[in-house]
């Protein structure tokens, strides 16, 4: 099996040993080696791993034994780092064509926090009953895992010995594509990627600028702005991947700040500046917060909306959240390492320009362009960043002339910096 792909298997055997052995021989069975690591949080007497548990502590500098007196969390962020130590170190040295997991909800946590620290595209998969839940939006993140629920817990049957077959060939058919891809003789570098934050909201400008930048021979990703969109530009930018940012559509930046549903967190508009690529970065439906229809807290209900759809209600943003958008915004980009240029579309931020906002009752309350309010962003932002880094421009941000005044900024930075 000189040819055979490896799949790197991840698991616990001090509860798990016979669904793992079970695992590791359908791995084999549907061409792939396994490469097994044991993640075990207690001390136990199987030691048919290639990597053993007592190996992985130690490479988080603790004793194996030594893990029995700690708390489960603990013991689980201590094998979390030495497995992302070893198994990063086989990653990186191209001998893992393929990362599988095996458990229930604490081996999903391990395994998954392992798999997420590496490259997008290298084959993931869990294996777990929680892929079920709602919780996988924790598991899987920013990061590629495929997850495979089992049906029922973690031990041996014929509804779970068909789960854990399906996903074993179903892994070994991704690790043989995965391996075949990176040894193809002919293989050519891929072309620079460029990631663009996007909204339905801003999709006309979405639109246009891929063309324009695929035209030019770039690649093109898009982040949808619904928080894990935002979370996997800023992975993507920290790992090296992108070339360049477009980052047309920052409203996650106004559901951190207000508690909307579409919150990235506080990393976003972060890795890109420390990166050192090249950034557009646009106030694109900074005018709204996101929250699910019913869903708005009692503290906002007196503010001013605008109905987008069956699930979703819009905020509009006032003059304070404009100005604490401004400050978050410019003391991120004032970090940044390379060139950042800040397009501002006077025209309007998002589709909703031109529109009616509304109380929650229905009842209009006035013009949902409030320029008064927006200066307040574009005031607070010029105390951060320089003139020459902040381009007012009379356009909507839809128009098709803002989104070729985007592509041509991040293409005239790039010319100006080194890859």
């Amino acid at each position: 099996m000189a040819d055979a792909p490896t799949v790197a298997v991840l698991a616990t055997l001090d509860s798990k040993h016979e669904s793992v052995r079970f695992l590791c021989d359908a791995l084999r069975e549907a061409g792939a080696v396994p490469w097994l690591v044991d993640l075990s949080l207690r001390p136990h007497g199987h030691d048919f791993a290639d990597v053993g548990a007592e190996t992985v502590a130690q490479a988080s500098g603790i004793a194996w034994d030594a893990l029995a007196k700690l708390s489960r969390a603990d013991a689980a962020q201590t094998m979390i780092k030495g497995g992302m130590a070893l198994v990063g170190a086989e990653a990186k040295a191209s001998k893992l064509d393929g990362i599988i997991g095996l458990g229930g909800a604490n081996g999903s946590t391990i395994f998954c926090a392992v798999m997420r620290q590496l490259a997008v595209g290298l084959p993931k998969a869990m294996v777990t009953p929680v892929a079920a839940t709602a919780a996988v939006q924790w598991y899987v993140a920013e990061s590629d895992i495929a997850m495979f629920p089992t049906i029922g817990d973690i031990s041996l049957n014929r509804v779970t010995r068909a789960a854990i077959t399906n996903a074993a060939s179903a892994m070994a058919g991704m690790a043989a594509a995965y391996r075949a891809q990176r040894h193809r003789p002919d293989a050519a570098s891929p072309p620079p990627l460029i990631g663009v934050s996007s909204f339905g909201n801003t999709q006309p400008a979405v639109d246009r600028i891929t063309a324009r930048l695929e035209q030019d021979g770039f690649e093109v990703i898009h982040f949808h702005a619904s928080g894990p969109g935002g979370r996997a530009l800023e992975s993507l930018a920290a790992r090296g991947e992108l070339a360049g940012v477009i980052d047309l559509t920052t409203s996650e930046l106004t559901d951190s700040l207000t508690g909307g549903v579409y919150s990235a967190g506080d990393t976003r508009l972060t890795a890109a500046s420390a990166a050192g690529i090249p950034q557009v970065v646009v106030p694109g439906c900074l005018d709204f917060t996101n929250w699910w229809v019913g869903g708005v807290p009692e503290k906002y209900r007196d503010r001013e909306f605008f109905q987008y759809n069956v699930e979703i209600l819009l905020m509009r943003t006032n003059a304070a959240e404009c100005a604490a958008l401004g400050q978050l915004m410019g003391e991120r980009l004032a970090a940044a390492k390379g060139p950042v240029r800040v397009l501002v579309p006077t025209g309007g931020w998002s589709q909703l320009a031109g529109r009616t906002a509304h109380d929650l009752a229905g009842r209009a309350t006035g013009p949902w362009t409030q320029p008064d309010t927006d200066r307040a962003w574009r005031n607070a932002l010029r105390r951060y960043l320089s003139d020459d880094k902040i381009v007012d421009l009379p356009h909507h941000i839809n128009d098709a002339a803002f989104a070729d005044a985007c592509v041509d900024a991040l293409m005239d930075m790039m010319r100006r910096t080194p890859r």
